[in-house]
């Protein structure tokens, strides 16, 4: 667990006070409830020079997945297993608060806990990846694009990240000689071997109360917030503190009871987009 700084827009005092006073009151600046997430739109596969790839949209907030493989040499300690690489990238159009140039820390951040949230649960049967043994594997790429953000930004790529994971097709094995593969990226046959599905579910505390998918006008009010990854068997496979303020034991048990209760939903949505993915353009939740 690590604390993360947090870029966020300026507020003026009597809106900070209005939404505070609002949350106290059970209620949200725009709605909602203390509990509830904002409308979740799908776009399966936007981006069709990807292996895969899925757009989700959580109010306002927008993130785009590409998943891209490749082959290449794994890692000394696991020469039999593929490789997973996650990035992150925040478009500057996508906030005034964004830079051109490197990813900052909180891109980085978004990165590494995605990765974690997909790697301790081994989502991905990285074992299926070797190509030969100890030489040549599939490198999985999953490059996450935040392209308009209103807050949460992290349940939103991951969300992203899962589908994009889900729909991908990995490129055609046509020859190995030696330790020469050759493969065929117009023909794309067999999907990516996956075990699970892993969600993530942002709660953001304001005094003693606490809110599901803060947005970025939320988010510039909270003293603290978790995010809380789920996989599909309803284990607790990542967290992530962010903010300065501290949870009391009591708190962190009513946070995880709601994560999972919030995960629930994502995963039955998860389910629901791959089942039906004429589906997934429209407003789902």
């Amino acid at each position: 667990m690590s604390l993360t700084p947090v870029q966020t827009p300026i507020i003026p005092r009597l809106k900070k006070e209005k939404i505070v006073s609002l949350i106290k009151t059970g209620k949200r600046i725009d709605g909602r409830r203390l509990d509830e997430y904002r409308p979740i739109t799908i776009q399966l596969n936007p981006i069709q020079k990807a292996e895969g790839s899925a757009a989700v949209k959580i109010g306002d907030t927008m993130a785009m997945v590409g998943v891209k493989l490749e082959v290449g040499i794994p890692y000394s300690d696991r020469p039999n297993e593929g490789v997973l690489q996650v990035h992150a990238e925040f478009v500057p159009l996508a906030s005034p608060t964004f830079e051109p140039g490197p990813p900052d820390e909180n891109a980085i951040e978004t990165a590494r806990v995605i990765d974690r949230s997909l790697r301790e649960p081994r989502a991905i049967r990285l074992e299926d990846l070797a190509i030969i043994p100890g030489q040549k594997v599939w490198i999985v790429f999953n490059d996450i694009y935040l392209l308009d953000h209103d807050g949460n930004i992290i349940d939103a790529s991951m969300l992203a990240s899962m589908l994009a994971l889900n729909v991908t097709k990995m490129p055609k094995i046509v020859s190995i000689e030696g330790d020469k593969v050759v493969i065929d990226k117009d023909s794309r046959e067999q999907k990516l071997p996956l075990n699970l599905n892993v969600v993530t579910v942002t709660i953001g505390k304001v005094d003693k109360y606490f809110i599901v998918d803060p947005n970025l006008e939320e988010e510039s009010v909270l003293d603290a917030k978790i995010t809380v990854a789920v996989d599909s068997l309803g284990r607790i496979v990542g967290l992530q503190k962010m903010g300065m303020e501290g949870f009391t034991e009591d708190e962190v048990d009513y946070v995880i009871g709601l994560a999972l209760k919030k995960a629930k939903e994502l995963h039955s949505l998860l389910e629901k987009v791959l089942k039906n993915p004429e589906e997934a353009s429209k407003s789902i939740v």
